[in-house]
C-alpha cells in the first residue's frame, strides 16, 4: 500500500458519483479538497462519518472546502446512502478502484481477528494545485470535520 503523503501530487482520476456523473480531479482545479474514503456505504462508522462531515458541511465551505467521499460501492448503493442521509456532497463509486488505488487506501486490514484486504479509513485535505497538505490516519467518525479544521 503506498499511500500519498503530505506534499505528494493526486494523480489525475476520474470517477462516477451516485448519480452516474463522471467527476475529475480537474474539475477543483483551483479549490481546496477534502477527500474522504470510507469502507462502506450505509454502515455505522461510514455514516457517523458522514453525517458528521454533513452537519458541519457549511463551516468546511467556509474554510473554501469541497467535499468528495469515495468508496468501492455501487452507484447504486451510493445514491441510496446519499438520499437516506441528504449529503449535500458527491459520493464516488469507486467500484474499479481507479481513486481508491490514486491514493493508496487499499491494503491489508485486521477485523475481529481476521485479515482480509480493504479501503482504509482516511481523509485527505489537498490544495488548488491537487497537492496533499494533510493526512487523517485515524478518523474519529463522530467528530471527524473538527480534525479536518484544526489547521
Amino acid at each position: 500500500m503506498n499511500t500519498l503523503k503530505v506534499g505528494d501530487k493526486v494523480p489525475s482520476f476520474t470517477a462516477k458519483d451516485q448519480d452516474g456523473n463522471t467527476i475529475n480531479l480537474d474539475d477543483f482545479k483551483g479549490k481546496k479538497l477534502i477527500v474522504f474514503f470510507y469502507p462502506k456505504a450505509s454502515t455505522p462508522g461510514c455514516t457517523a462519518e458522514a453525517c458528521n462531515l454533513r452537519d458541519n458541511y457549511k463551516e468546511l465551505q467556509s474554510k473554501g472546502y469541497e467535499l468528495v467521499g469515495v468508496s468501492a460501492d455501487s452507484e447504486k448503493k451510493q445514491a441510496k446512502f446519499k438520499d437516506k442521509y441528504q449529503f449535500p456532497f458527491p459520493l464516488l463509486a469507486d467500484e474499479d478502484h481507479t481513486v481508491i488505488n490514486a491514493f493508496g487506501v487499499w491494503g491489508p486490514k485486521k477485523f475481529m481477528g481476521r485479515e482480509y484486504d480493504g479501503i482504509h479509513r482516511k481523509t485527505f485535505l489537498v490544495n488548488g494545485n491537487a497537492i496533499v497538505t494533510k493526512v487523517i490516519d485515524k478518523v474519529k467518525t463522530k467528530d471527524h470535520a473538527a480534525q479536518i479544521l484544526e489547521e
